[in-house]
């Protein structure tokens, strides 16, 4: 048998008041009005749900009992931007932005995980996607742009055997979270593998953040002794040292190891496990360098261009290693979402003036230059498929050149010496179509496009060969009048001149219908078409359709120019 027990307002204060004497009992004396004001009366524990028929005042009240710990859901879609340096771009082909395979992936991509994909290019041809969606949602999308849109890395980092399955989880969820946090992939070896190592592929960013992560997992397990310690972020660059040798060497001599966070990674804490006299060791070791470039490093602030601070990163930041090697000075660039154009040197006061030097001739090792050529030569100068600029990018692959729609100019980035090569190139192609050649427009009702065109394109395509010129005639969803012609100057004109005469021709055509009966269309149209070839060889540009007899039809149709049709 079962019972229920009904908690009403009097059993609850009974309820309290045993909890009170037993309180009291306990500590040989009556009450406080403290410890009685600590125990819930039983309107705290159980508040009244509100009354339908209350008034507003008493709803609101009651209400608020129960809807003051509820917190208010927040907007559960999320966008995140997202950006893909040019280096690291899977599909380069700006020819095919908006179309080809990169779009095709963006759209899988938008199926398979449920968040929405906008892509915009930057001005440096790298990669901008905006991703909006719920928070799961935009995590996988992440995850699927950086394995499927950017070139892909790999690395390997190794940690004690037993603390694999502390990177795995529970169920896995660990391994999940961190993959999709990073945007990386992560590969384990099973448990049967002796190997410690621990496989990681995606980008660069992701795979410092990601073996970062896996070294923090490791050292939380490590029953060795870790220290944690607070450094400044700024003076990370000399506790690693150029290309990270310098803590490489400390772990190397101490026995320690050191877990510096990336620069990617915006944390302070330097994480050092080990043996005891290890760890102590590298610790100091890290203090000293703070300390002494603390007091002894000064800094200057300089002004460089946005445009030309990824050539004083260089590609994978291999630049600003560089020059941390050759002078013993750190450069600071501020993050590519800031305006700033500050760049501040931090090092030993001798050697700040031979990195000035350094970070100036890297910045300015690269050049932005244009040359004007009219936009509707651009496609020329581009050549069939691309062959023409195919021809020069051969020969000078580090020179980037833009051709935007609409402009009368071309736009040329790259190594100073190339770009001045590649832009003396250019202008002897432009100045060479633009002796030989001409366009015009001309502008014919939509309505007769199709008819210039004629059947299987049989129209268009004479006037092209005979001629020598291209013709551009607008698609129907554009709703454009204006008919381009371009090639040689002799050819356009006499295109142009024999497009207007069909145009005119089409305007000034009529069709009218006449009504004869149908046993006379035989008598019209004579024996063997005797009679009707007679009207037609006067008017011969007059088209004469008779019905076909099995269609009873007493419709004859009349088309061409007005005048000879009436």
């Amino acid at each position: 048998m079962s019972s229920v027990a009904v908690l009403t307002q009097e059993s609850f204060n009974e309820h309290r008041s045993g909890l009170l004497q037993e309180q009291s009992g306990a500590a040989g004396a009556g009450p406080s009005a403290e410890e009685e004001d600590a125990l819930p009366t039983y309107k705290d524990a159980f508040p009244p749900l509100p009354e339908k028929a209350a008034s507003p005042e008493g709803t609101q009240e009651t209400a608020n009992a129960w809807t003051s710990k509820i917190r208010p859901l927040k907007s559960s879609v999320i966008t995140q931007v997202f950006h893909v340096p040019l280096e690291e771009r899977k599909y380069k082909d700006l020819n095919q932005f908006g179309e080809g395979d990169q779009a095709k992936v963006c759209v899988d991509i938008m199926h398979k995980t449920g968040a929405h994909l906008e892509l915009s290019l930057a001005k440096d041809q790298g990669l901008s996607i905006m991703v909006s969606g719920k928070l799961d949602a935009v995590m996988k999308a992440r995850k699927e742009i950086v394995s499927r849109l950017q070139t892909q890395a790999s690395a390997t980092v190794a940690i004690p055997k037993e603390h694999h399955r502390f990177v795995i989880g529970k169920n896995g969820e660990k391994l999940q979270e961190l993959e999709l946090k990073t945007a990386t992939k992560i590969q384990i070896p099973r448990p049967d593998d002796p190997s410690n190592q621990i496989k990681i592929s995606g980008t660069k960013e992701g795979l410092e953040k990601a073996k970062h992560e896996i070294l923090l997992i490791s050292a939380e397990q490590d029953k060795r002794a870790v220290e944690r310690v607070n450094i400044d972020k700024v003076y990370h660059p000399f506790i690693t040292g150029a290309y990270n040798k310098l803590v490489g060497e400390m772990m190397q001599e101490t026995g320690a190891r050191v877990n510096v966070p990336p620069p990617s990674v915006n944390k302070t804490e330097i994480v050092i496990t080990g043996e005891k006299e290890q760890v102590a060791l590298a610790v100091t070791m890290i203090k000293k360098i703070y300390e002494d470039k603390k007091k002894n490093a000064t800094t200057i602030a300089v002004e460089v261009r946005k445009s030309q601070h990824k050539y004083v990163i260089g590609p994978k930041g291999n630049t600003l290693q560089e020059i941390l090697e050759k002078t013993g000075v750190s450069v600071e660039i501020p993050p590519s979402d800031s305006s700033s154009e500050t760049v501040i040197l931090r090092g030993e006061p001798d050697r700040l003036g031979q990195a000035l030097t350094e970070v100036y001739a890297k910045a300015n090792s690269y050049t932005v230059s244009s040359v004007t050529a009219p936009s509707w030569l651009h496609r020329f100068i581009i050549g069939k498929k691309g062959q023409n600029l195919a021809k020069i990018t051969q020969q000078m692959p580090k020179v980037h050149i833009e051709f935007t729609e609409g402009e009368d100019k071309i736009t040329l980035e790259g190594p100073t010496k190339d770009v001045q090569m590649v832009q003396g190139q250019i202008e002897v192609i432009v100045t060479d179509l633009i002796s030989r050649m001409d366009y015009t427009e001309i502008s014919v009702d939509p309505k007769f496009h199709r008819h210039l065109i004629g059947k299987g394109g049989v129209n268009i395509n004479r006037i092209k060969e005979l001629h020598k010129v291209t013709v551009r005639i607008p698609p129907d969803n554009e709703k454009s009048n204006l008919i381009r012609i371009e090639g040689d100057p002799q050819g356009v004109q006499e295109a142009k001149k024999e497009l207007l005469e069909l145009a005119s021709r089409m305007e000034n055509e009529r069709t009218k219908d006449l009504i004869i009966e149908q046993r006379f269309h035989r008598a019209i149209i004579g024996q063997k078409g005797e009679k009707i070839k007679e009207v037609r060889d006067k008017f011969p540009e007059v088209i004469i359709n008779f019905p076909d007899p099995a269609q009873k039809s007493d419709i004859v149709q009349l088309r061409g120019p007005r005048n000879e049709v009436e």
